[in-house]
């Protein structure tokens, strides 16, 4: 279970905050060094580490979840967001939609890399331990499974979620102010599509239909992409 529990945890962390990381190289690259002057340009994980989001909140969820029903069926967590000052962007409004998408892409990236990765282990020859080979497969499966979920859950568009900034960026003017004001409900509303919709209304789980519908097409193609036919 240790094992188990490592792999998770690893693989949960690094597609987190990776993320974020690519926001703060996105905008530094577009014109705001706001969080470079941070030392949040960095892929140190650490750098973007919070410590109720990325390690109480996914470790209690974890734990609880392997204790009691002997598998992990939800996980919830965040990094510390890093902090971008759009009208310093050389062009604000499509400076915001680069560095929003600049998360889910370094997700997608990741879970592509994972992939070719997991051909190169198994094909070291012995490089990689077998005692360690089973543990380093699991993790790279992981790491496809949760950076695109995160990936396709950051995509949604609802503001502060980098799919809700895309969206603003895109739209025209009066209905981008008009979704832009609702940020400050936004993670109100995530939150409650997440635990609350789902116990209100039996049946209808927008979070499972994302992975169903969203998340398990788009992981299955990167298998196939990556030369894994259906899984690792």
């Amino acid at each position: 279970m240790i094992a188990d529990i490592t792999a998770i945890a690893l693989a949960a962390i690094l597609a987190i905050t990776l993320h974020e990381a690519a926001h703060g190289f996105a905008a530094r690259a577009l014109g705001d060094d706001t969080a470079y002057l941070l030392g949040r340009v960095s892929l140190n994980p650490l750098r973007h580490v919070d410590p109720v989001g990325t390690i109480l909140l996914p470790g209690i969820l974890l734990v609880t979840q392997l204790l009691t029903i002997g598998r992990v069926e939800a996980m919830f967590g965040w990094a510390k967001p890093v902090p971008v000052d759009f009208w310093r962007l050389y062009n604000p409004r499509w400076g915001m939609v680069l560095v929003a998408a600049a998360g889910p892409a370094i997700n997608f990236a990741l879970a592509i890399g994972f992939g070719f990765a997991a051909h190169l282990v198994t094909a070291s020859g012995g490089v990689v331990p077998d005692a360690a080979l089973d543990w380093v497969l699991q993790f790279f499966a992981l790491s496809m499974l949760y950076n695109v979920i995160l990936a396709c859950f950051n995509l949604l568009p609802i503001p502060p979620l980098d799919g809700g900034r895309i969206l603003v960026g895109i739209l025209p003017a009066p209905l981008a102010r008009l979704v832009a004001s609702t940020e400050r409900f936004g993670l109100l509303i995530v939150i409650g599509l997440i635990f609350l919709v789902p116990y209100l209304v039996p049946g209808f789980d927008p979070l499972r239909m994302l992975l169903r519908s969203v998340a398990l097409p788009v992981l299955q193609a990167i298998f196939a992409l990556t030369g894994h036919g259906g899984a690792l």
